[in-house]
């Protein structure tokens, strides 16, 4: 750890803390161990703030109030939190958990690369849409800070009419949807307003369908099928259950406040230069579109396009993405890899071991982790947990830097209610779990993917977890992109392999291997080159010879998409040995020179099959100098055409034009009446 100042209370004694153990486990003195930091002991909070200096505070439960002193003191201190007490502190295994603290105080000091903006204007335009008085009671309570109209979505179930209308009510279903927060737009059929004249009940205009409008704001209380796939992370849309006025009135109270300008991160760039969705209308890889539950990713044709008003920053794009085009930012790869390893490392020196982690979810999983502490015996001193975004980001890579960088096993929770997220994070822990198996290093799996919502259960879970010692110890600095960080940590892996095998099978979804390619089918016409987006298949300027390198290969299928002659095949493997990184000869024929000009041009065995084929069986080439020209370059046939006598294209001679000397000499002339019949 660096030396960064500490503030760390035992939470009025109820954490088991010694500060000497403590010290020694973050290899630095910490001054005095506070018991009531936030109450008898707030003087040394002001004290420690009035000098500017970065300041971590072991406690997040009064960071509000920490927050509160620190603007009115007018301080320029950089305050960080870190939750060590129900993380570590409230535990059985306390006593044990020293490792585990100070692993938690080093994450406090780890600095992100900061994602890029999008703003987003919000005019507080509100749509409500449900049906009954819940729905005119919540429209009419947004209607004070927003600008509000009420869709009945059922008018078997009619609202006590207002003597006064102080909102707009309609009548309508919502049959298309589309947008996000600040730009939505609605369809809707049976769309009629409510007539001013209503006596007892609503009565409605003429219904008419398909009509438009636009809103920033969805609040949908229908309890329909949500209008949004992944709607949890449709920022300004929520569709909630009209049951439970509770949530409704939290989301409410929150809508009320999205007026104005907003800034959101953009969790994920995309580099279209090396994406293999498609090739000349041809479809390649489609792993993004598959994975993204907000609908915010659409197929350009060669390329996808990227919503970033739409992407609620899940990461299940970035995890399955086979060539690293799809980037996540909140935070980089690097700084998902680099934040666990400095967590890892700091364990470790501290004496730490088994490591477990126990990755998810800042909201969810901070709660559950709470409950646990509160109600429970707490976290396994070896369990580590790390708050993230999004507990789905993490692909294969990440996972297995994370086995490489010490973690012993690692569980990744995930709320049960993200269904639609779990897939593709349950097809990358699949294959990472399948690459250490092949290797030999670990028959149980390492990586679990947990979807428990009952504390008990979960902590039943992290207890039972198989103790195994971490496959090595060999964290590493990431550099560049997705491929080449794959590369480090599969030769960390491989070393710490005692098989030590040159090749291991991989799922068929794997974005790693080789082609085969059917030799006698192949005719070398170089169309699976053009259509390679990562440069594993290569031509020969020159040569009919045909290049592959496997390192590259992401086994997006372009190749065999496009190959005309079905001659290509994926084979899903890792290559361990030195030649994967190698161009190497897939395919290769003798080459045809030009008869004439003895320049190479073509395959032997394509020219021979069309001379087969062509000469002295078509009109074009009835003659041997016709049939030389097949033999011959693109250079030298033309030459060799225009100096021809003959031309290929000509037909037969034209009649000659029948004259009245013809008709009156016809009987001179040995004619008979049929010879001057007209075919018409």
């Amino acid at each position: 750890m660096s030396q960064t100042r500490c503030l760390i209370c035992n939470c009025e004694k109820t954490m088991p803390l010694d500060v000497k153990k403590l010290e020694k486990a973050i290899g630095r003195d910490i001054g005095k161990l506070h018991t009531s930091l936030c109450r008898a002991q707030l003087d040394s909070f002001e004290e420690s703030i009035a000098s500017g200096e970065e300041l971590i505070v072991a406690c997040t439960q009064e960071a509000p109030l920490f927050d509160e002193i620190a603007e009115e003191s007018s301080s320029t201190t950089r305050l960080k939190y870190v939750n060590i007490r129900e993380q570590a502190g409230w535990s059985t295994e306390a006593p044990q958990a020293y490792p585990k603290i100070a692993a938690l105080l080093g994450d406090a000091e780890y600095e992100y690369t900061p994602a890029r903006l999008k703003s987003i204007h919000s005019d507080g335009m509100c749509l409500v849409y449900g049906s009954g008085q819940e729905a005119y009671e919540v429209a009419k309570l947004l209607s004070d800070k927003l600008s509000v109209t009420l869709m009945l979505s059922d008018t078997d179930n009619e609202p006590v009419l207002p003597t006064v209308a102080d909102i707009p009510v309609y009548r309508g279903v919502i049959t298309n949807a589309s947008g996000s927060f600040g730009a939505f737009e609605v369809t809707v059929d049976q769309y009629a307003p409510m007539r001013p004249s209503s006596r007892s009940a609503p009565e409605f205009g003429i219904p008419r369908n398909s009509a438009q409008s636009s809103c920033s704001l969805i609040l949908d209380i229908s309890g329909k099928t949500p209008l949004f796939s992944g709607h949890n992370h449709r920022d300004g849309y929520a569709s909630l259950d009209p049951g439970d006025p509770v949530l409704i009135l939290k989301t409410a109270m929150q809508f009320a406040e999205m007026v104005g300008e907003f800034e959101k991160p953009v969790y994920v760039d995309y580099n279209a230069d090396t994406c293999a969705h498609g090739h000349s209308m041809k479809t390649g890889c489609s792993k993004c579109l598959d994975a993204c539950p907000a609908g915010a990713i659409t197929s350009l044709g060669e390329t996808v396009n990227i919503d970033a008003g739409i992407c609620g920053g899940c990461g299940s794009c970035h995890a399955v993405c086979p060539t690293g085009s799809i980037s996540y930012q909140y935070p980089t790869q690097a700084d998902l890899i680099s934040r666990v390893h400095n967590m890892l490392e700091i364990y470790s020196s501290a004496g730490g071991k088994n490591a477990n982690l126990l990755l998810h979810a800042e909201g969810f999983g901070t709660e559950l982790i709470g409950a646990i502490a509160r109600y429970g015996d707490g976290l396994p001193a070896n369990t580590i947990p790390a708050g993230f975004h999004s507990a789905t980001v993490f692909g294969h890579v990440e996972l297995l830097s994370m086995i490489a960088g010490g973690a012993s096993g690692i569980n990744i929770l995930v709320d049960p209610k993200l269904a639609d997220e779990i897939q593709a994070c349950e097809g990358e822990i699949y294959l990472a779990n399948q690459i250490i198996d092949e290797l030999g290093l670990s028959a149980e799996p390492r990586i679990r993917l947990l979807t428990e919502t009952d504390p008990d259960k979960l902590h039943e879970q992290l207890l039972n977890q198989p103790k195994q010692p971490a496959i090595t110890n060999s964290a590493f600095k990431p550099v560049g992109k997705k491929r080449e960080n794959s590369r480090i940590v599969f030769s960390k892996l491989h070393a710490a392999s005692k098989a030590k095998p040159d090749i291991i099978p991989l799922p068929e979804t794997a974005p790693y291997g080789r082609v085969d390619i059917d030799r006698e089918a192949c005719t070398l016409c170089m169309a699976c080159t053009s259509a390679c987006p990562a440069s594993a298949i290569t031509d020969t300027p020159g040569e009919p010879r045909l290049r592959f390198t496997e390192a590259a290969c992401v086994q997006c299928g372009l190749c065999v998409t496009t190959c005309p002659e079905n001659a290509l095949a994926l084979v899903p493997q890792m290559n361990f040995t030195p030649a994967a990184m190698q161009p190497e000869t897939l395919y290769e024929e003798e080459p045809f020179s030009c008869i004439s000009c003895g320049k190479p041009f073509a395959t032997r065995s394509v020219i021979e099959r069309i001379s087969i084929q062509l000469a002295g069986k078509h009109s074009m080439f009835s003659s041997e100098e016709q049939s030389s020209l097949i033999k011959m370059c693109e250079d030298c046939r033309i030459e060799a055409q225009a100096n021809s006598t003959t031309d290929p294209f000509a037909t037969s001679a034209r009649p000659r034009p029948r004259t009245s000397d013809d008709y009156l000499n016809a009987e001179r002339n040995g004619l008979s009446e049929n010879d001057f019949l007209i075919d018409d």
